[in-house]
């Protein structure tokens, strides 16, 4: 319940932010064209987001003799948790690794790399496929969609508005001071609408974890296989498009510099924390 409601309050800053940017950079009707522009570019990101996801990641499909014991687990969880049975393909990398996509239930993938299936023994595999599948349970693709719509809009209103100034619009309105106000909007609105995605991420990681503890039965299974998987991470990071980096369990890049800076992963050591303290009897 918490995790519904922070995600909901950061939705709504989120939409504060477009509004109060639009309106400063292209007044009321500026707001209604970005946010046509960013649904027009994110209708095919949701809707094919299963297939984009496969390719980015060059996964194939799993065939079920390949690795019974996934197909198990998955068959298992799906009947628990009464979903349908998703999809599963294999990504060629030894790193240890796994994300779920698809725009709902019915129409959802599972894909686990091939270090994640010979690494983990199966109380930790269980606990990494539950983790799967409760974001499928909770359609985090739509949140994660909708927030992307709001902050690309946000992008088009700076950029249209950096296209104003550079026209003159701020010095024929409002002289000075008004100018400095936008430019500010034009450069701290985009930022501001990055970190807020990324508490929306991470709050969904958080969320993800908990629901997956409760279809598992098992929150050790979880703990145990984030702390091999991130140690497995460091060492051998996926030569992955960040753009694609927030679909994993863990973070796939190096998580050094910037990257770690702006993850959209929450801290394994944390992550643990929650998962050790939750009482599933």
């Amino acid at each position: 319940m918490i995790n519904h409601i922070k995600t909901m309050f950061l939705m709504i800053l989120l939409t504060a932010i477009l509004l109060v940017a639009g309106e400063l950079l292209l007044g009321d009707g500026g707001i209604i064209i970005a946010l046509v522009v960013a649904i027009a570019l994110n209708f095919f990101a949701y809707w094919y987001s299963d297939k984009i996801a496969i390719t980015m990641t060059r996964s194939r499909p799993l065939k079920e003799g390949e690795a019974p014991e996934v197909y198990d687990i998955v068959k298992e969880l799906a009947d628990s948790s009464n979903l349908p049975m998703p999809r599963i393909f294999l990504m060629p990398t030894d790193q240890p690794n796994a994300f779920a996509a698809g725009r709902n239930p019915s129409k959802s993938v599972v894909a686990v790399t091939q270090g994640l299936v010979r690494m983990l023994n199966r109380q930790e595999l269980k606990g990494v496929l539950a983790h799967e599948m409760a974001h499928i349970r909770n359609r985090d693709i739509l949140v994660s969609t909708v927030a992307a719509v709001i902050a690309g809009a946000l992008m088009v209103i700076a950029r249209f508005g950096m296209y104003g100034m550079m026209f003159g619009g701020g010095r024929r309105e409002g002289g000075p001071i008004l100018l400095l106000i936008k430019l500010a909007a034009m450069i701290l609105a985009p930022i501001g609408a990055m970190l807020i995605r990324m508490a929306i991420s991470r709050t969904r990681e958080y969320h993800a974890d908990a629901t997956g503890a409760g279809i598992s039965g098992d929150p050790e299974g979880l703990a145990s296989a984030l702390q091999k998987m991130e140690n497995h991470a460091r060492k051998r990071p996926i030569q992955v498009n960040e753009a694609a980096s927030h679909m994993f369990i863990v973070n796939p890049l190096s998580a050094k510099g910037l990257s770690g800076l702006f993850s959209t992963h929450p801290p394994i050591k944390e992550r643990v924390k929650r998962l050790r303290n939750i009482n599933v009897a």
